[in-house]
């Protein structure tokens, strides 16, 4: 069984593949000070609950933003799986069918999008990804990254109004009934919901110009679902695609060994 692992800045998300179908996912928060052994009794504990012992997991790979997380999910998986893991990064990079600009500059995440909608999608398209950060990135045809979007996230957002204004609170993310809010939460709501529609519809509009002929646009993230119910950009809207990524890593490994 393939376990897949993206650490993000937010969430730690992870998904269990056999025979090339996920069979369950797990998300837990990121803290960055957590151990090896933290970690390790967190996986056990989430994996057991779904049937899964260690022992049926012989592959993984993983994927990380936070560099100080990095290496704590290596020792995990090794001692927890008995397996070392594919850490996706610059040396994985020549073994997969994408090309890659900048690859000390992109995140492992965004790869690992890229890499699962040009495969889903056989063709051109756009990742929107919704999670801490509020990405674009950009693919063409022949499996070529051609450029990435980055703004803050919606949560980010919020989370920045309430650390940075004395009155304004954290607030639930869902679009209200209207753009003019007629409380505090309904404003906030407002113009981060909405506001980030208008973002996302700009920037996705923008770039099919840029990049020509027909090109997909596919959501992802946690948050996907608040934006993707009242913008008409999406041509699908898929939770898993990153994990899925990362499992197609695993599939493009096997057959192109190192070196």
């Amino acid at each position: 069984m393939l376990l897949v692992i993206d650490v993000g800045n937010t969430n730690i998300v992870g998904g269990a593949y056999r025979d090339g179908r996920m069979v369950t996912s797990l998300r837990i928060h990121t803290v960055p000070k957590k151990t090896e052994d933290e970690y390790s009794t967190i996986f056990r504990s989430i994996l057991a609950d779904r049937g899964i012992s260690p022992g049926d997991i012989d592959r993984v790979v993983v994927s990380s933003v936070v560099p100080v997380l990095s290496g704590a999910m290596q020792a995990m998986c090794e001692h927890l799986f008995g397996s070392t893991p594919i850490i996706l990064g610059p040396a994985v990079y020549p073994r997969l069918p994408l090309k890659i600009p900048s690859p000390h500059e992109i995140g492992a995440d965004l790869v690992a999008d890229a890499l699962a909608a040009w495969t889903k999608t056989g063709g051109a398209s756009i990742v929107v990804d919704f999670g801490t950060a509020l990405t674009f990135t950009c693919v063409d045809s022949l499996g070529a990254i051609l450029g990435v979007s980055i703004a803050p996230g919606l949560g980010t957002a919020v989370a920045a109004l309430s650390r940075d204004t004395a009155q304004l609170p954290t607030v639930q993310l869902q679009a209200p009934r209207s753009v003019i809010g007629t409380n505090t939460v309904m404003s906030i709501q407002a113009g981060v919901v909405h506001g980030y529609a208008g973002l996302v519809t700009h920037l996705v509009g923008r770039m099919k110009k840029e990049m020509g002929g027909n090109v997909r646009v596919i959501a992802t993230g946690g948050l996907c679902k608040v934006i993707a119910g009242i913008v008409d950009v999406f041509d699908d809207v898929d939770p898993d695609l990153t994990l899925d990524g990362l499992a197609l890593v695993a599939a493009f490994c096997a057959s192109q060994p190192p070196g």
